[in-house]
């Protein structure tokens, strides 16, 4: 009774939330066939059957005696983020696989519109879109903002770069700082940006330019890391091709908070063998909030008041890995292709209050421990890797959210890898945390952009 009561709270929030609108399929490039479901995954349960029993699958611009390859494509491009309207953030490109990751397909002047979010004068904006590449390795495209302040930089060499990741934890392509910056302040605007702004007011204070990565990529692939690991890598590359001039020889830091953190974390993770280039140019990494055990997260939020968020963050993950589509029941395709689609990050907390089970949105039982999701969790890990740069992670010590543990511990196997790392416990839950660990991030930034030698607070080899 408490199963069935669950989807029947679940139907009426998405409802009245998200509205019944029919799925629209937007153009965007497939990854291929229907993948063939992974063997040993379990049956579905008497709930799950039930819920495709009476509640029918959306409409969906695809003919019932198609193949299940097309019926697949069809509910992945209906579960995309819908079209902006701005072709920087819609077209894709027919000549990516020409172009080398980083090489830049357009910029344009974005100053009138992104300083209308700053508090500090600006010298210039500028809106990059440049070649990347996806979770699997097929050609694709980032955009990101790099922001020049009008204050001076008085420390050594060329004016340095904050690669900011700020959380965007978002399903709608128009919730990005490239979407937010480069349009009205009045234009569809997302709430969330406004948390992180002065943080990067203050960087530009400093004289330091802020690149601002949309690090979810061209699908909005929340969370997933591949990604945000590519275009925070490629963004900096971008920058380098479009203003060599002014920041052909500056050091660029990257950081990130909580779904940032995950960018700048595999911006570290994946700089070695993506980005070899930049070895010299990275200066170091900072994560805070930081989530590496999928797993271990996928457990704790499934069924709390957490679990709008890992819905969310599994739809995202889908549109980049669409072999997960085809595990999504009815009740979930009907959601997934209404407007939860295109909500921005404020949205999907609330979506969790009644506490949905994840196997109240697929057709296979105990989803979070078969063997698709292991298969998930193993290609979202980047634990077994090594930093390419040097690392500073903070925590706040009584985050209910992501358990401090799982930072610890990539923070030791980082440290016996020999990646010079910090790690602080900051006082204060997952967005006190935020706040209370600045004063410390900063001294470090401005240390790493100074050239100064990076700390280290690893234990001495036993």
């Amino acid at each position: 009774m408490r199963a069935f009561l669950t989807v029947a709270v679940s139907v009426l929030v998405g409802c009245v939330l998200l509205g019944n609108q029919p799925a629209r399929a937007d153009q965007g490039p497939y990854s291929g066939p229907a993948a063939p479901p992974v063997p040993g995954n379990p049956l579905s349960s008497p709930l799950q059957n039930w819920i495709n029993e009476n509640i029918p699958a959306p409409l969906l611009p695809a003919d019932p005696l198609q193949s299940a390859s097309d019926q697949q494509a069809a509910l992945w491009r209906a579960v995309l983020s819908p079209a902006t309207g701005d072709p920087t953030f819609d077209e894709w490109p027919a000549n990516l696989a020409d172009l080398s990751p980083g090489q830049i397909i357009e910029s344009r002047d974005v100053t009138a519109t992104a300083g209308q979010h700053m508090a500090t004068p600006i010298g210039r904006a500028v809106l990059l879109k440049f070649r990347s590449t996806s979770a699997t390795g097929a050609p694709s495209f980032g955009t990101a903002t790099l922001i020049i302040p009008a204050a001076q930089w008085n420390g050594p060499g060329p004016r340095p770069v904050e690669v900011n990741a700020v959380p965007i934890n978002a399903l709608g392509m128009h919730c990005t700082p490239g979407y937010q910056l480069s349009h009205g302040i009045l234009d569809r605007p997302n709430t969330d940006l406004a948390w992180f702004l002065p943080s990067i007011w203050s960087a530009l204070d400093e004289g330091h330019a802020v690149l601002l990565p949309d690090h979810e990529g061209p699908l909005m692939a929340y969370a997933e890391p591949n990604v945000a690991g590519h275009v925070m890598l490629d963004s900096i590359r971008a920058v380098r091709n479009a203003l060599s001039a002014e920041f052909g020889d500056s050091r660029y830091v990257a950081i990130g908070y909580s779904g940032g953190a995950i960018a700048s974390y595999a911006t570290a993770m994946l700089q070695t063998e993506y980005a070899p280039d930049l070895s010299n140019v990275l200066a170091g990494v900072a994560s805070g909030g930081l989530v590496t055990n999928y797993a271990n997260m996928a457990h704790r939020f499934n069924g709390w008041i957490a679990s709008g968020i890992l819905m969310s963050v599994s739809l995202a993950i889908a549109r980049e890995h669409p072999e997960m589509l085809q595990y999504m029941n009815h009740l979930a395709q009907v959601v997934a292709t209404s407007s939860m689609r295109d909500m921005c990050g404020d949205a999907d907390g609330p979506l969790g209050v009644v506490g949905i089970p994840m196997d109240v949105a697929t057709n296979i039982a105990n989803s979070l421990d078969s063997p698709i999701a292991q298969e998930l969790y193993g290609q979202l890990n980047l634990t077994n890797r090594k930093s390419g740069v040097p690392l500073y992670i903070y925590h706040g010590a009584s985050d209910p959210w992501i358990p401090i543990e799982d930072a610890r511990r990539m923070y030791d196997e980082q440290c016996s890898r020999g990646v010079p790392a910090v790690f602080r416990i900051v006082p204060g839950e997952h967005l006190i945390g935020y706040v209370t660990g600045h004063p410390g991030l900063d001294g470090w930034i401005n240390e790493r952009l100074r050239s100064a030698p990076a700390p280290s607070e690893c234990p001495a080899p036993r």
